[in-house]
């Protein structure tokens, strides 16, 4: 099986965004995407190019296009943001953003309505309805196939990284998990979700999504859903590890990041370097680590087994990739990374909210509601 990968300028990012519509007087999620989808829809019925649907009718997504620095994409998240809210606003609908809902059952939530959906559920069964998760994909140009899976095994070193400093989902259906991030362990169930597999070139790949569909796993490559893949029609890596994220300001620093650990490996292949994977087991303990702990997790930087606090590390890589963020026009998001750091990130702020309102999760899904309309700390 021979995988085509687009031609995409290096350096280019785009940003996926996911959403979940609530009501607003009682915080329960509400499925009304559809009608929100017709109602932004043109006047000859076409749907909008950047604002989507997703596997459950209590979402929206909002994509952007291809931009060259990351202030440029969340930008226009923002604008497709007011855009939703035009719609939602009279309804009394709020949006929030997070990795999971904090009290919301599975078994009151509608699939949309398109086979592949219809497809995934039936497979799935119990698992696949209770995936109840938002996140943030971020899309980063590769302008030559032959680096995509060594920049791939580099940049799954830093997934604890992004994943303690995105996490946001510690309570699942009413009950505080005691983990950081929920929905990182929750949709790694799903059969090719999870962390990527040590494939050394791109032949290997498509030996891979061969193997797949030749057995009816997948019906093509879009259904890999590794937590860090390749996009072949975009010409991308896109990082999916990360929760939702609260906030415009949070999104930024996010994809700041990302953005910049994939031009600081880029540099390092011009150079001449190899990078090499983490050994599995140790990416899998970090995955759980930072899933578990959140920023207090303590990570295993490499093969040699050294192990550092992810707020330490991330502090050193917000100094080490300072140049690389002026270059890329990214120098404010990605120090703002601190800010979260300092801050809380989303999954300290909601137990925090929940311990001030004596336990009612209400009030986490109110602070939410208010981190995306206004900010962290408004």
């Amino acid at each position: 099986m021979q995988i085509s990968f687009a031609e995409s300028p290096r350096g280019t990012v785009g940003i996926e965004w996911e959403l979940a519509l609530v009501d607003g007087a009682s915080g329960e999620l509400v499925g009304v995407a559809a009608e929100v989808l017709d109602e932004l829809a043109a006047d000859d019925g076409t749907r909008h190019p950047h604002i989507t649907g997703e596997l459950l009718l209590n979402t929206v997504e909002l994509v952007s296009s291809v931009h060259e620095t990351v202030g440029g994409a969340v930008r226009e998240l923002q604008g497709q943001l007011n855009e939703v809210r035009a719609v939602t606003d009279p309804r009394g609908v709020e949006l929030i953003c997070s990795g999971s809902h904090p009290f919301s059952q599975w078994y009151d939530q509608q699939v949309t309505d398109k086979a592949r959906y219809h497809r995934l559920i039936e497979r799935t069964q119990w698992w696949g309805r209770n995936m109840m998760i938002w996140g943030v994909h971020v899309h980063v140009g590769i302008d030559a196939r032959e680096r995509v899976l060594p920049l791939l095994g580099g940049l799954s070193s830093y997934l604890p990284h992004l994943l303690a400093l995105s996490a946001s989902s510690p309570f699942w259906a009413g009950v505080d998990t005691g983990y950081a991030s929920n929905r990182a362990l929750m949709f790694q169930q799903l059969p090719t979700a999870g962390l990527p597999y040590e494939l050394s070139d791109w032949s290997e790949y498509e030996r891979y999504v061969h193997d797949m569909t030749v057995t009816g796993i997948i019906d093509d490559y879009t259904e890999v859903r590794w937590d860090i893949r390749p996009s072949p029609h975009w010409g991308t890596i896109e990082m999916r590890a990360c929760d939702g994220v609260s906030s415009a300001a949070e999104l930024a620093a996010v994809a700041a990041l990302i953005h910049c650990l994939v031009e600081h490996l880029e540099r390092r292949l011009d150079a001449g370097e190899t990078l090499g994977w983490l050994q599995p087991w140790y990416a899998r303990e970090n995955k759980w680590r930072a899933a578990r702990y959140g920023l207090d997790a303590e990570i295993i930087l490499d093969a040699h087994g050294r192990e550092a606090l992810v707020t330490d590390e991330l502090g050193r890589l917000v100094d080490e990739l300072a140049p690389i963020a002026a270059d890329l026009g990214c120098s404010a998001e990605l120090a703002s990374v601190l800010d979260i750091v300092r801050h809380g990130a989303s999954y300290q702020r909601q137990l925090r909210a929940a311990q001030a309102a004596d336990g009612d999760l209400r009030a986490v899904v109110a602070s939410l509601a208010r981190e995306l309309r206004d900010g962290v700390g408004a």
